[in-house]
């Protein structure tokens, strides 16, 4: 019997850092191809999808050691639901195909979608992470609960950071400006239309992809322990 080598969630990682590098790549290609640095939010928005995947391992390690009560186990979770919309942000930057050359779409599509690629499942893992964390400790409802939430919390901030250009810093920097801006549309919803409209269609699609990626990684790993013909 031949021993793994790394883990999957090592080779997952490792993956995931090839896919990022593709990514350069491509960028790196649209520049030759006469992009320049137009693009460049397209790595700013990689660096930060990369943040909630660190902080959700992070999170992971420190309740093998310490209770996640902790204070640094409460700021770890803090900052990862602040920086994890980030992730799934990357899907509202296809809007800015429509500024493209003809010429090159095909091609800046092509780029545009391995960034938010790479993003979502990103987004993804950390969130599987964290679900599994309170797998022991929460009932399945309450687990399938929070996902929900943090999805639904992911595509209003996808909503505030397109819309209203409001970044996850901004929660420290400037928490009032942004309490005001939720306030007044939730106060006033009829006033704002395009915030739940944006909400609800992200919120469709964030949970709808999720859903099926999980149940997908549950039929391989099934199959995988039960070597039978499939499906």
């Amino acid at each position: 019997m031949i021993k793994q080598k790394h883990s999957p969630f090592r080779l997952l990682v490792l993956s995931l850092l090839g896919l990022s590098g593709l990514s350069m790549v491509l960028f790196g290609l649209g520049m030759l191809r006469g992009n320049g640095w137009s693009d460049w939010y397209l790595i700013w928005n990689l660096f930060l999808a990369w943040i909630p995947m660190v902080l959700a391992y992070a999170l992971v390690v420190h309740t093998r050691k310490k209770e996640w009560s902790s204070w640094l186990g409460i700021v770890l979770t803090l900052t990862w639901m602040i920086f994890l919309p980030n992730s799934f942000y990357m899907v509202s930057d296809y809007i800015h195909l429509e500024d493209m050359a003809r010429g090159s779409v095909l091609f800046d599509a092509l780029t545009f979608t391995c960034f938010v690629f790479n993003g979502l499942i990103l987004g993804y893992v950390s969130l599987y992470m964290i679900q599994s964390l309170l797998r022991n400790r929460v009932s399945r409802l309450y687990n399938e609960l929070f996902v929900a939430t943090m999805l639904f919390l992911s595509s209003f901030a996808i909503y505030l950071g397109r819309d209203l250009r409001w970044n996850s810093w901004d929660i420290l920097v400037n928490p009032a400006g942004i309490l005001f801006d939720v306030s007044e549309r939730i106060i006033d919803p009829l006033g704002h239309p395009e915030a739940f409209s944006t909400t609800a269609i992200f919120f469709v699609f964030l949970a709808g992809l999720y859903w099926v990626m999980i149940h997908m990684v549950r039929a391989i790993g099934d199959y995988a322990r039960s070597r039978q013909q499939w499906p």
